[in-house]
């Protein structure tokens, strides 16, 4: 059974006993997530934040075992927190 509810390498490290890491597994840092275990979807977004340059953002849509992924730099950006508990992308320079 897949494990779709983590959100961090500490989490998958307790839920998946054989998970290996190598280098920062939480360089790209979640946004936001949804999954239904029940319905097996999860639906992701997590940014990897380039100081000073901008955002590479990740977008993956799992369906059973169907995985759709997509990446692209966003300019000027910069991961923030969000009212939600999660994040979000904000202009550079903007609070």
């Amino acid at each position: 059974m897949k494990t779709l509810e983590n959100t961090s390498v500490e989490e998958t490290k307790a839920n998946v006993p054989d998970v290996k890491v190598t280098g920062n597994g939480d360089s790209f840092r979640l946004l936001c997530k949804a999954s239904s275990r029940q319905q097996g979807w999860m639906k992701s977004a997590k940014a990897l934040e380039i100081e000073g340059i901008g955002c590479v953002v990740q977008v993956t849509t799992q369906q059973d075992d169907n995985v759709a992924e997509a990446l692209v730099f966003v300019p000027g950006v910069k991961i923030a927190d969000d009212v939600n508990g999660g994040r979000k992308l904000i202009r550079a320079g903007a609070v």
